[in-house]
């Protein structure tokens, strides 16, 4: 039973925990009234479904089947590895790309060489909202999540600005990738290593990532979901200190055209834009600008129980950046057996942001649809 809270819902994803001697597999369910949706149920059984419409208050009942034939020809999300790079696309259309495998433009120094990030992420009309290694800012790669400003073992590694060649991130490794008619993604590992340490570098921090993406959200404008969680535990017995600074965490990296200050916008839920809005917190952020003449943007949403939130944002007046920025509320730390846990959704489309969809799509990922199962 799906009961839809104080939120109207649609194409909401809901994640549903059955039993975990759940076969994974493909089920058809359907309601009283006969409609039939499709439930995705993957290991130990955590299962998830797109809940089309549901009105506030309203509750709906879903009767589950027998697991159904089927196979990456009927994935809404297909998910392919290629070496260590892995694609993501819907019927065709390319969503995002992981990048796996270190990569250096030419004249590049070679401390720039970097893997472990997301580039390029596409709007469902083709438009290219990430940029990778900018001349300006070689250390920038679409969607990745080093930290700046840190104390490890009396040094101070940067595993963010890797010009400086006192830390940086590995990649590690792919551990699954799947596809699927509601939900495909992949898991994968990375560590972030101090390269100061003597007589050999020091890896400081373990980190893993899961990302899970949707097929398109249809309707008037059609839209790109997906979630990305990196759980951060420490490489040893000695924690990462993260004194306060102004970014450092989950970074974004915008399209190349958005360079000119007068073709890059930035939105935050309060409101706030580009001339105001850095160093102030929010529940999420949409950043965009035309791209080949024609508006196109992402929002990143900010879970609720991500710490300190709402979050800090760094909205760089100068570049097509934007950071969760975690330290910019004081001094913390990542400790030995405390896994630091960070949670996003992107919402990424063409046009300009619309608030209120942006509102109903957040309110979805930060206060879902209660499920009860029997």
């Amino acid at each position: 039973m799906v009961s839809a809270g104080p939120f109207d819902r649609r194409s909401c994803v809901v994640a549903v925990k059955l039993p975990e001697d759940t076969e994974s597999g493909i089920y058809p369910m359907t309601d009283d009234s006969g409609q039939s949706t499709t439930l995705q149920v993957g290991p130990s059984g955590r299962a998830t479904f797109i809940l089309g419409e549901l009105k506030s208050g309203a509750t709906r009942t879903y009767r589950i089947g027998d697991a159904a034939p089927g196979g990456p020809s009927d994935a809404g999300v297909r998910v392919t590895q290629e070496g260590d790079n892995i694609k993501v696309e819907s019927r065709g259309h390319d969503i995002l790309r992981y990048q796996g495998e270190k990569t250096l433009p030419a004249g590049y120094e070679p401390q720039y060489a970097r893997a472990g990030y997301i580039h390029p992420v596409f709007t469902p009309s083709g438009k290219l909202v990430t940029d990778d290694f900018p001349p300006r800012h070689k250390h920038h790669h679409g969607i990745w999540s080093p930290w700046t400003k840190t104390k490890f073992e009396g040094r101070t590694p940067d595993f963010w600005n890797m010009g400086a060649n006192t830390g940086t991130v590995e990649f590690v490794g792919i551990d699954a990738t799947w596809s699927g008619p509601v939900v495909g993604g992949f898991a994968t590992r990375h560590r972030m290593v101090d390269l100061a340490a003597k007589p050999q570098p020091r890896p400081a921090i373990n980190e893993a990532w899961n990302v899970r993406v949707y097929p398109p959200v249809a309707g008037a404008r059609p839209m790109y979901v997906f979630d990305w969680m990196s759980t951060q535990t420490c490489a040893s017995d000695i924690p990462l200190v993260l004194p306060k600074y102004h970014y450092g965490g989950l970074g974004f990296r915008g399209n190349r055209q958005w360079e000119d200050k007068s073709n890059c916008f930035f939105l935050t839920s309060e409101g706030k834009d580009r001339s105001n809005g850095n160093e102030t917190t929010g529940r999420w952020c949409h950043v965009g600008g035309k791209v080949d003449g024609e508006m196109a943007g992402v929002a990143l949403l900010c879970h609720p129980d991500n710490f300190r939130f709402p979050q800090p944002m760094r909205l760089n007046p100068d570049e097509p950046f934007f950071c969760y920025a975690p330290s910019q509320g004081g001094e913390w730390s990542i400790e030995p057996g405390k896994p630091y846990v960070a949670r996003y959704r992107f919402v990424v489309a063409d046009g300009a942001p619309d608030v209120k969809e942006i509102e109903r799509l957040w309110n979805d990922y930060a206060k879902p649809p209660k499920v009860t199962v029997k």
